[in-house]
């Protein structure tokens, strides 16, 4: 169910030019016209209320319906001022949607404009002025939605080179590292792996020449603070190799190669505590983020993702939530990737539920921590 969200004053803006002239119209209005009113009441309803109206085709819609009835109130009842909400119907779907719906505002703006000017018995001059009054408004729309695809571009681009520029330091990072673990490996490892097997050899031949006690204790303590230091050296050698990453960045890293691949809005919710997870419960957590980005570029492709990664006292929580603008249709059965998923996440004694919901395909795992 879509969210209301506090209204702001371009809402009550939109609202006012599309609603009031033909209320105010209303105590000078024919009983006849009075249902054509309350269709434009009606229909600028979810311009005010909803955050994201759904369908997606249905605002468009309405706002097509609204010029329609706005432009017939106008011809009908010329000495109004209807004609402003038509134009602002009109402007309000040229500049917020696509090109089909923009079409069909245009041609019910100039069908109601020629039907105007017949009707009022205008001069081809006049009549083309007030088309003209369209054209610039086209012209208008044109220019912001050119001026916000080269913004979009522009901060794709910049992601783009964030991620480039994290990557490059990663791979520098992750270069040091590597040479910090040979370094460590080649030299302190293997100089105390030998001092371990000289000290070993030093030890026996104490123990066939009949050497004291103590000096056999001596030798055994540092050979075994020597197999010690040798045991800790490979551990940091491991370490070094083994780069943990953070279960929240890799889902984020996931994120972003979407987004960059689809141009679709792909965001990630963290709440709670976070803190570093057993490797199992992480590569659970990612495989299953993995599998629902690839599902959706499969069934969904372009669709809207949102993930809400919830760290709990006892457990995670995540939610993998794509948002196509429908319900989609039941799986006639689980395929090998969610089937996968439930399976890892069974193996840890966590509970995992998949399905379609309102407007999209919904993942949800609960894993023991």
């Amino acid at each position: 169910m879509n969210a209301l969200r506090r209204l702001e004053g371009v809402d009550w803006v939109r609202w006012g030019v599309l609603t009031l002239p033909s209320l105010f119209a209303i105590p000078s209005a024919p009983a006849w016209t009075w249902p054509l009113i309350a269709l434009v009441a009606a229909c600028s309803v979810p311009v005010l209320l909803l955050r994201t109206v759904r369908p997606p085709w249905l605002l468009p819609t309405v706002l097509v319906l609204v010029i329609a009835v706005t432009g017939a109130l106008w011809v009908l009842r010329p000495g109004g001022f209807t004609s402003v909400s038509m134009f602002g119907a009109t402007f309000f779907t040229l500049r917020s949607f696509g090109r089909l719906a923009s079409a069909f505002a245009v041609a019910a703006a100039t069908g109601t404009i020629v039907a105007w000017s017949i009707t009022q018995h205008l001069g081809w001059l006049n009549a083309l002025a007030i088309l003209c009054v369209l054209i610039v408004m086209v012209l208008l729309a044109a220019n912001r939605r050119s001026r916000v695809e080269r913004l979009e571009q522009t901060e794709l681009a910049l992601a783009r080179a964030q991620t480039a520029a994290e990557e490059h330091g990663r791979a520098a990072a992750l270069a040091e590292r590597a040479r910090i673990a040979r370094e460590l490996h080649d030299v302190l490892a293997h100089s105390l792996a030998g001092l371990a097997l000289n000290l070993q050899g030093a030890r026996l031949m104490l123990v066939r020449d009949g050497a004291s006690d103590d000096a056999l204790a001596q030798v055994e303590r540092a050979q075994k603070l020597a197999s010690e230091g040798l045991s800790e050296a490979r551990n940091a050698v491991a370490a070094l190799r083994e780069d943990v990453v953070p279960v929240e960045r890799t889902v984020s890293d996931l994120l972003t190669a979407y987004r960059l691949d689809s141009g679709a809005r792909a965001d990630l919710v963290v709440e709670g505590e976070q803190r570093e997870l057993d490797a199992s419960v992480g590569a659970t957590l990612v495989r299953a983020v993995q599998e629902a980005l690839v599902n959706t570029r499969k069934h969904a492709a372009g669709a809207e993702v949102d993930v809400r990664l919830v760290f709990g006292a006892d457990e995670v929580a995540l939610t993998i939530a794509d948002r196509q603008g429908r319900r989609p249709p039941d799986a006639p059965a689980p395929g090998y990737g969610l089937r996968g998923m439930s399976e890892r996440v069974a193996l840890l004694d966590g509970a995992l539920e998949s399905g379609p919901g309102e407007d999209g395909w919904r993942i949800q795992l609960t894993v023991p921590v």
